[in-house]
């Protein structure tokens, strides 16, 4: 697939690339990954103040426009540096959620903060039984007087600790996975019970207790079919997000071991110089080269969701890039040896993240189910 890069989004790429190789090295990383929040509220500030907080949300909301194309650069330059801030929950995942749903005070009243980073939010919609199906939803809403409650629970909301406020899916009526009955609503993080986590890669998440919970409609709770669709295209904006973290990971994991064939010696020899070696080392330049056009082709089709073959395009980028990357990253850390499997050396980290990344939004034998139904 022929993709090329605008003059303004090589620009912020390059940039993007300069700001985390100084101030995001692995070792940078590590430190970050072992504070106690988990993410680096100075590092936010320069993203912030390099504009890619405010992709994908229009200019009449304070942002810069742009698609899931636009953050195909940046997800990759996150990928390489294994960031653990939380762009996914908060930029892509709650603004996509309060663009597609939210009436418009909401978004003049959200937006602009998101846009310039100075608001933090967090996606709370998978729930323990929902085993990847999009639309399952047991959280229940009910109305007490003129207020929302909420009832229910929601697992795996990542960045959960950073967020002061949480978009949360829940239905009004129906049965879990009903496309109809769903609504989605606006929690503070203060009237919410939260347990915070880590996951294998330090990425920082945490799980919702809501208990009568208060809530405002973010949106119409009457309107159903527009909230399954903002849920969907909620989902849809975080795989193609997830699709180039993935490639983006893959291509530190090629580089590190590049590099380690190409200075490790054995026997005398380079250990670069052995066949073995060198037919891996093919073998995962073809996957990432793949992995790079299938993630190309998922951010097309959520750009373009009402092309005939984007419904198809997505899982099926979504579950090659899993494959992919998982592959390339075993090799990886085969090629290293045992220096591979240490917490000190990077390249195991990255198995470690593309292990959490394909689990999100559905693994890989989640998306060849879908594809099977459709």
């Amino acid at each position: 697939m022929q993709f090329e890069l605008n003059d303004e989004q090589q620009a912020l790429a390059e940039s993007l690339s300069r700001l985390l190789e100084d101030h995001y090295g692995f070792e940078q990383r590590r430190v970050i990954a072992g504070s106690q929040t988990g993410w680096s509220e100075a590092a936010w500030d320069k993203l912030a103040e390099l504009g890619v907080t405010a992709l994908g949300i229009p200019e009449a909301f304070g942002g810069l426009d742009g698609g899931a194309s636009d953050r195909l650069p940046v997800m990759q330059a996150f990928g390489r540096a294994l960031l653990l801030e939380p762009y996914l929950s908060s930029s892509v995942l709650a603004s996509t959620a309060v663009l597609s749903a939210g009436r418009e005070a909401q978004k003049h009243a959200l937006l602009p903060a998101l846009a310039h980073g100075e608001l933090r939010m967090a996606w709370a919609h998978d729930e323990a039984a929902g085993r990847h199906e999009s639309l399952w939803v047991e959280t229940r809403a009910r109305r007490d007087g003129d207020q929302w409650r909420l009832d229910g629970a929601k697992s795996l909301v990542l960045h959960a600790g950073a967020a002061s406020r949480f978009v949360v899916s829940a239905r009004v009526s129906g049965q879990p996975g009903d496309e109809d009955g769903l609504a989605l609503f606006l929690v503070d993080a203060p009237n919410a019970k939260l347990r915070t986590f880590r996951l294998i890669d330090d990425t920082p998440a945490g799980e919702l207790a809501l208990n009568g919970t208060a809530a405002e409609p973010l949106g119409n709770t009457t309107d159903h079919a527009s909230a399954a669709s903002a849920i969907r295209a909620t989902l849809a904006a975080g795989t193609a997000a997830v699709c180039a973290d993935m490639v983006g990971t893959m291509e530190a994991a090629f580089s590190l071991t590049t590099a380690y064939v190409n200075t490790r010696k054995q026997f005398g020899r380079l250990i670069g110089e052995y066949q073995a070696l060198r037919h891996r080392i093919s073998e995962m330049a073809v996957a990432l080269e793949l992995a790079r056009s299938m993630a190309i082709a998922a951010a097309v089709a959520v750009d373009n969701a009402d092309a005939s073959n984007s419904a198809t395009d997505l899982p099926r980028a979504k579950l090659a890039i899993g494959r992919y990357a998982r592959a390339l990253c075993q090799q990886a850390i085969q090629s290293h040896g045992g220096i591979g499997m240490t917490e000190e050396y990077a390249v195991g980290h990255c198995l470690r993240r593309i292990h959490v990344l394909d689990q999100l939004f559905g693994d890989v034998d989640a998306q060849a189910a879908r594809l099977a139904r459709m």
